[in-house]
């Protein structure tokens, strides 16, 4: 306790003081909206979408010509055209408010899960307000800043401000780029000896750990497990909580700054309402009935340098149906019934790696001579990577991927062959599927 207290009174102050920054604050405006009730809640968000909407059309060149008429901001909004990736990487000078300096802000672009890669802007107290609602949905699952947690990531190469983050946090970091035997056994022996983790990453990461604590017979008790950034499948939720004999919280975003949903006393997510304004719309963008499934659209509401509105981020999702809503429940949020996507299948090889759909975007976001790609895996020999080249394109190319997952694969044997493509066609959620596997076909 002691030591948390110093993070909390001494570091993140200093933190927001170097960074001029405001995470602190935020933190603290996110633990009391939890004790709000569901109409001030919701007119929090009306005001949000309000303001926003006001600062769009006078400030954004792309929605100048909108005019915004009575006093409706729910009414407003339908003017706005739907937002897509495609469209945000041919006009995302166009989305930036004026009197903004691109060099002012940080780029946040999306994982590239879809093998298609979008980025977007913001300033340093955008970030720390979602950085502060991430923060406070680990505390949802009982973490205090402080606490041990083992956290998956992309990142082998920490650096020395990371580096020096992880040990103020005492976090693991646990790169989930593939996990090896040998690195998946001294994971294990770690959290196994000290059982005190909360342990947060990429929900097939962690479920790849799972499995082979389950296979080995690890006795590992955490303090909670948190999923973010792929999908958590039922059958990776009941690994996790089989093999770490903890709660497992799922939660919801986007890494374009849009942090949805996540989960609190509830099988259902909590919309974080202040912060996003949600819609589930078919086909022809007309919004759905509660309890039927579409796509998801969202708007910021509390981005202001690059304002997104009705983001298409290329997901399929259902809203509880109001009738529904559980008597007890601990929060006024809005829910979230089920978000409903493809599985983000792993790649298995020969010498018993696994490697995750992060394995291949960790790579393929750094080469910009790929517009697109998709891989395919139909036996345990080798794999197909389909691509769209970009006009810089070169063939050194294929041979510079091909490099850089042999560093992972370590195994010579194992075939990868490409092949070009004009288009790489859409799941039904509108996403491309980066990864096709038909082993357990």
């Amino acid at each position: 306790m002691v030591y948390n207290k110093f993070i909390k009174n001494l570091i993140l102050p200093l933190g927001d003081l170097l960074n001029r920054s405001n995470y602190v604050e935020r933190l603290k405006y996110w633990r009391k909206l939890d004790l709000l009730s569901e109409e001030k809640l919701l007119d929090i968000q009306g005001k949000n979408l309000s303001s926003l909407l006001k600062h769009t059309v006078q400030n954004v060149a792309t929605y100048s010509t909108i005019n915004l008429k009575g006093t409706n901001p729910y009414l407003w909004i339908n003017e706005f055209p739907v937002l897509t990736k495609e469209i945000i990487r041919a006009n995302s000078k166009s989305l930036i408010s004026k009197n903004i300096s691109l060099k002012s802000l940080i780029k946040y672009s999306s994982s590239g899960s879809t093998g298609v890669q979008t980025s977007v802007f913001m300033n340093k107290k955008e970030q720390a307000n979602i950085r502060a609602i991430l923060t406070h949905w680990w505390e949802w699952s009982g973490y205090t800043i402080g606490s041990r947690i083992a956290q998956t990531g992309m990142s082998p190469d920490r650096g020395l401000l990371k580096s020096i983050k992880d040990l103020l946090f005492k976090t693991y970091y646990i790169v989930a780029f593939s996990l090896t035997e040998n690195e998946l056994k001294l994971i294990c022996n770690k959290l196994q000896k000290i059982n005190n983790y909360y342990l947060v990453g990429y929900a097939s990461s962690l479920n790849v750990i799972a499995e082979y604590a389950l296979i080995n017979k690890y006795n590992i008790k955490l303090k909670a497990v948190i999923s973010l950034g792929d999908k958590l499948f039922d059958h990776y939720k009941t690994n996790l909580e089989k093999a770490f004999q903890c709660k497992v919280f799922d939660t919801y975003g986007c890494n374009e700054g849009f942090l949805i949903a996540s989960q609190k006393d509830l099988e259902y997510k909590y919309i974080m309402s202040p912060h996003v304004y949600l819609e589930i719309l078919d086909n022809d963008n007309n919004p759905v009935p509660d309890g039927e499934m579409g796509h998801v659209v969202v708007t910021r509401l509390d981005a202001y340098s690059m304002p997104l509105i009705r983001y298409k981020i290329g997901d399929l999702a259902i809203k509880l149906p109001r009738n529904k809503y559980p008597e007890k429940r601990e929060f006024q949020y809005p829910l979230l019934q089920q978000i409903v996507g493809r599985e983000t299948d792993i790649i298995e090889l020969p010498n018993k790696k696994k490697l995750i759909v992060h394995s291949f975007t960790g790579i393929f976001e750094y080469i910009t001579e790929i517009k697109q790609f998709q891989v395919v895996q139909n036996d345990l020999k080798g794999i197909l990577i389909r691509y769209i080249k970009s006009d810089n394109f070169s063939q050194s190319t294929l041979t510079h991927i091909v490099n850089e997952l042999q560093k992972y694969i370590q195994e010579p044997s194992f075939k990868i062959n490409f092949e070009e493509v004009s288009n790489i066609a859409n799941s039904n959620s509108g996403k491309p599927q980066i990864i096709i596997s038909t082993l357990k076909n």
